[in-house]
């Protein structure tokens, strides 16, 4: 019935709390529902396909008949980081969280840091990215001392100028942390987190890489490319994955150029998984409180996804998700514990069907296990059946 599937991922488009948020401390978070609050939100394609019926959103209706199947799905995992939620996404619920780190890394994590990479390094401390290179960067540039933090996720941060640290070699501190934190410390990932600019105006670029731990489990990703599915990683997938079960890796530098790549491979993948990461919403504006410009980076998708649609094909398949929230409406600049929104479209799905709420994101890769015949995954719920 469908060829190819198409799974875009609004990194951190939540939609509203779970019920266990306040364990995380985000009870009251609702990224969509804030930032519809906030002022007219101009998303007609969103709104046809049925995203006020998945979720209630001010001034986005729910029409009388919806051009997607629609409804949320609830995250069953332990964490609100991306990498558990593409996992999950993908299959792999985890039952514990990644470790934390809310008071820095322990001094001897750091100290054996340091010694490998023959300097000390600044910060090792909880911070948002943009504002801890403001606080440190003019240090960093001074002294070539990396600047290490972390968030509420399991992340391992370094940040460094692109004209005192060559990118090169902060990928190589990167790989370094990843044998300390990641294998040595179960941490999900380590971030290389790039900048240019001067106190001041400092700017995060786009040679950003993530060195994330491989799935503990198998992943539709595995059981696709081991039948010969292929899949194409767009974006920071193929990154949380660490390459595995992934055919072709597409880096992105924005969401505009992530929504260019899918276009580009519509013309080259006759069919398979194209797996899209957009992670602007997430790291431009949700980590930074920028309530007006998710708004912005909202519509801005909806125009690219009015000119996507009618390149679809008959027996094409169109997912729109997301892994975690992230309200900016918030005092945190960190992700949010919500459900995620889900819309399907194709021409070959009952569209205006209700899907409800899903009890884990594991169903949707449960249903393209089933849309492409490769074995059933050990979590998840197919609702083919009731889309088609």
């Amino acid at each position: 019935m469908f060829r190819r599937a198409v799974v875009i991922v609004l990194d951190s488009v939540g939609a509203g709390e779970l019920p266990d948020a306040a364990l995380y401390g985000d009870q009251g978070s609702h990224t969509l529902g804030h930032v519809a609050a906030a002022g007219p939100l101009d998303i007609p394609v969103l709104a046809a396909l049925g995203l006020g019926c998945a979720v209630p959103l001010d001034g986005v209706p729910c029409p009388a008949s919806p051009g997607a199947a629609y409804g949320l799905m609830a995250e069953r995992s332990a964490g609100k980081d991306s990498v558990t939620g593409h996992w999950e996404l993908m299959g792999v619920v985890l039952e514990r969280a990644f470790p934390t780190f809310p008071h820095g890394f322990p001094v001897a994590m750091i100290r054996d840091f340091e010694a490998r990479i023959g300097r000390p390094v600044l910060g090792n401390v909880v911070a948002s990215g943009t504002a801890i290179i403001e606080d440190l960067g003019a240090e960093h540039m001074r002294t070539g001392r990396p600047i290490v933090y972390t968030s509420a996720d399991s992340v391992f941060q370094i940040a460094a100028h692109e004209e005192v640290v060559p990118v090169a070699t902060l990928h190589e501190w990167c790989r370094i942390a990843y044998t300390i934190a990641v294998e040595g410390a179960g941490l999900g990932r380590v971030i290389a987190r790039p900048f240019l600019g001067s106190p001041g105006a400092f700017r995060r670029t786009a040679n950003r890489h993530d060195y994330a731990m491989p799935p503990t489990a198998d992943t539709l990703l595995d059981r696709l490319t081991a039948q010969g599915v292929p899949v194409t990683a767009i974006g920071k997938i193929g990154d949380l994955f660490a390459g595995r079960g992934i055919t072709r890796a597409v880096p992105t530098a924005s969401d505009e150029d992530g929504m260019d790549a899918v276009s580009a491979c519509l013309d080259e993948n006759d069919h398979g998984l194209l797996f899209v990461n957009l992670v602007d919403f997430d790291t431009l504006y949700g980590h930074r409180n920028d309530v007006a410009g998710y708004a912005r980076n909202l519509e801005r998708f909806d125009r690219r996804l009015a000119a996507l649609l009618p390149r679809l094909r008959v027996d094409d398949l169109l997912v729109i998700t997301a892994d975690h929230g992230n309200d900016p409406a918030t005092p945190s600049t960190d992700h949010s514990r919500e459900h995620v929104p889900v819309l399907v479209h194709g021409a070959r799905v009952r569209c205006g069907v209700s899907l409800a709420t899903r009890q884990t994101f594991a169903d949707l890769g449960q249903t393209l296990a089933e849309v492409f015949g490769v074995t059933p995954l050990a979590h998840g719920t197919s609702f083919l059946k009731e889309i088609t």
